[in-house]
């Protein structure tokens, strides 16, 4: 596929991130409005709350954007997204016939401010990339020990926190938690001092399922990706996840990029999972390419210096896709629910620049990244600004997600003061 021109100009440059081949979903504010769900063109917004009520966008009897969600559209199935897509492209398009109406709904995106752009109902984050997997296990148990037993069977996960999924620009207040070091018999009760990121794709669920599913009902299921950074106390996680696993340490927050990338978007990135060590069972075995091509970038900003790229790896990397992910989810019947966030897992290749936590990075601590500031890390420092990046490219356009970046402020002095 190539360029889809618009007569948004911004739209059609090569490199821009929101051409009409994307036309990502996020919900916005500005000056004189209210948190309502926008779509990205180019430089501009199209409010779709202002679009629905002119009659512009007419889905049916049900008003789908008098809310400043995306869950309503989502809870109308993929018949009802096609359908939005085809007209979201008529409109926008350089053939359009309604281009004046449109126009006066579109809103500069340098004034406006994002916000989450869907309810989380339930978050899952994964442990599916297996360099990740394998430098993690390295570091602790030895490269002959790395991979736990079932690791190349099942996708691992855990249930995290809805209520701390975060947009984009959020800051990121540093968690205080229970420590144990080597050096001391009991633990202590201190801020994180090993705080980190992870690089991830969060896939969102769009269709809601009773019972197990496939993973090609699964893929048909995802309504789109973001781009999203699991927070991790390492610390806290080394003292706390033995035998149950992540708990405190994941709870602080996971941010998210602000526009949602739709399938249809992606479609033409798909990629196939690598080969098998062994072969799955059945219900989790690839129905085509389940991955996608998406360039990914990591930077980190010490307080007020310039930005270091201090990672750059791809999407295609995982060894689990978010279908086989959802899939492997339902199998217990576990009911998912429109609006279910799933973290991919930390996205790491297999050089030491592709690295997508700081824990790998710097080795357990053991080798500081320098950046080209001069400053070292070994792990996060308040102030610093981490930022993911992603795309994917195709020729003489590309389909981006915004970015996805937090700022860490200091832990709280006391945090039982009242």
């Amino acid at each position: 596929m190539t360029l889809l021109k618009s007569w948004v100009t911004s739209a059609n440059s090569a490199d821009h991130p929101f051409p009409l081949n994307n036309l990502p979903y996020g919900v916005f504010s500005t000056a004189d409005t209210d948190p309502r769900c926008g779509v990205a063109i180019g430089d501009m917004i199209l409010d779709m709350q202002a679009a629905e009520q002119s009659g512009l966008v007419d889905l049916g009897d049900v008003a789908l954007f008098d809310v400043p969600f995306w869950n309503d559209l989502m809870e109308e199935g993929p018949a009802v997204w096609a359908a939005l897509r085809e007209r979201l492209a008529a409109l926008l398009s350089e053939r359009s016939t309604e281009q004046a109406k449109t126009e006066a709904l579109l809103v500069p995106m340098d004034q406006a401010e994002m916000h989450m752009p869907f309810m989380v109902s339930e978050y899952t984050d994964f442990y599916a990339g297996r360099n990740h997997a394998f430098n993690v296990g390295t570091m602790f148990r030895g490269p002959e020990n790395a991979l736990p037993p079932n690791w190349l069977h099942i996708p691992i996960g855990y249930n995290g926190r809805a209520s701390s999924v975060v947009v984009s620009g959020t800051d990121i207040r540093r968690p205080w938690g229970q420590l144990k070091s080597p050096d001391h018999d009991l633990p202590a009760f201190l801020p994180c001092r090993r705080f980190d990121l992870e690089l991830e794709m969060g896939a969102i669920v769009g269709v809601a399922s009773e019972g197990p599913i496939t993973v090609k009902e699964a893929d048909d299921a995802i309504f789109g990706y973001v781009l999203l950074n699991d927070w991790s106390a390492r610390d806290i996680q080394a003292w706390e996840y033995q035998p149950l696993g992540p708990f405190q340490a994941k709870a602080t927050a996971t941010s998210i990029s602000p526009w949602i990338v739709t399938k249809p978007a992606l479609e033409p990135f798909r990629t196939n999972t690598p080969e098998r060590e062994f072969v799955l069972l059945d219900h989790l075995k690839d129905c085509g390419p389940m991955l996608y091509d998406i360039d990914l970038t990591v930077s980190l900003a010490p307080e007020g210096k310039d930005a270091t790229n201090i990672a750059q790896t791809n999407f295609d990397q995982m060894y689990y896709s978010s279908a086989q992910q959802l899939a492997h989810h339902s199998t217990s019947g576990c009911p998912m629910n429109v609006g279910d966030l799933l973290g991919s897992g930390t996205i790491s290749g297999p050089t030491k620049s592709e690295r997508g936590s700081l824990l790998e990075l710097s080795w357990g601590g053991k080798e500081p990244l320098t950046l080209d500031t001069g400053d070292e890390r070994s792990f996060l420092l308040d102030g610093d600004t981490l930022t993911l990046t992603g795309h994917a490219q195709g020729e003489g356009y590309r389909i981006g997600f915004g970015t996805c970046s937090g700022k860490i402020l200091p832990a709280l002095a006391d945090p039982y003061a009242r």
